[in-house]
């Protein structure tokens, strides 16, 4: 799957509904409004900077010189959680002074009625111990099917006595949620921060988080499940990384939400040739008909996100006078796509 998230017929989430497509997902069609957010627009480091460097984004360029910053989010590359997930949450009319209860908007995608409590996701993944860090695999590498993925939550369970005031649900292969009234207000890192990524400088602060993913990972050391997969020679589900902590809000719906999350993968994975591919790709596609509908003067919102901000894109106000004749005349000068990208 290329992300963690699912779509529902209320609200356009991070994750198309055809798994690995990388395909525009899109909200029921409405003629006269659209928001276009494009989360993992740039990145960080030697690399992804050369890759942005090499990318030709005419359509972009001209959107943007056509666009002007209504809103900003985010700080830096160090927050737990993801820019555009910080766009998500006010969308959805929550607060992001906090980190927002993404467990709970997944899993009513999933289909989970998640009441009044406080959820959590739990996302099955595989450790790898290296010389001197600890790397998070992506949980696509697991390759879990759903009789598999069961299997291992059942085995699980235990953990999570109802007694005590748990309930658990499983939502897909990749994905477990689990609430408890424990869990409002804990916080912990997105999981798209530590996929490929030495895990030590996320890991959460809360002790109850702490004490519970140390208890999920003794359980899943040695158990017959893991032995029997490592006898085909498929990675072992050593632990499971916990995120989106809190309270179930309500969520105001977003029909003219298009999420386009295709240069997820290659980003997280750090194949930036892939990565500057789909980029082309966006900008012919998705990103031309934006580029379409303003020009038509219809109503737009453009959301770009990288790892430290997500800047949100509105139509510039008319210019009036003998500018507004220029600018009409000479039509609206292209921005400049790569300084905006590396702000990101």
């Amino acid at each position: 799957m290329s992300g963690p998230w699912q779509p529902n017929e209320d609200w356009v989430t991070p994750q198309s509904a055809a798994p690995d497509s990388g395909a525009t997902i899109r909200g029921p069609r409405d003629n006269h409004s659209m928001h276009l957010m494009i989360p993992h627009a740039s990145a960080l480091g030697e690399a992804a900077t050369q890759a942005l460097q090499t990318l030709n984004l005419p359509r972009l360029a001209e959107l943007l010189g056509r666009l002007e910053p209504v809103a900003q989010l985010g700080s830096d590359e160090y927050a737990l959680q993801l820019p555009h997930e910080l766009a998500l949450a006010r969308l959805w009319g929550w607060p992001t002074e906090t980190p927002p209860a993404l467990a709970v908007a997944q899993a009513r995608a999933d289909g989970i009625a998640v009441g009044e409590w406080a959820w959590a996701l739990l996302t099955p993944l595989h450790l790898s111990v290296g010389s001197d860090q600890v790397t998070a695999l992506d949980p696509a590498a697991l390759a879990l099917n759903e009789a598999e993925s069961r299997a291992f939550f059942e085995a699980l369970a235990w953990l999570f006595p109802a007694e005590e005031g748990w309930q658990r649900a499983w939502g897909a292969p990749g994905r477990w949620y689990v609430a408890h009234a424990d869990l409002a207000g804990l916080v912990s890192a997105s999981l798209d921060r530590v996929i490929n990524r030495n895990v030590d400088p996320w890991m959460p602060e809360a002790r109850r988080l702490r004490t519970l993913q140390n208890e999920l990972q003794m359980a899943l050391h040695g158990h017959a499940l893991n032995d029997a997969r490592e006898a085909r020679g498929a990675l072992p589900l050593n632990s499971v990384w916990i995120s989106g902590c809190g309270l179930a809000l309500p969520q105001t719906p977003q029909p003219e939400l298009r999420l386009d999350e295709r240069l997820r993968e290659p980003l997280l994975a750090q194949d930036w040739a892939a990565w500057a591919e789909a980029w082309v790709a966006l900008d012919a596609g998705p990103v031309a008909e934006a580029l379409e509908r303003v020009r038509a003067g219809q109503p737009l919102r453009l959301t770009l996100a990288g790892e430290r901000l997500a800047r949100e894109f509105a139509p510039r106000a008319p210019a009036t006078g003998l500018g507004g004749l220029w600018q009409r005349l000479a039509g609206p000068r292209p921005a400049a796509v790569l300084p905006l990208l590396e702000a990101l």
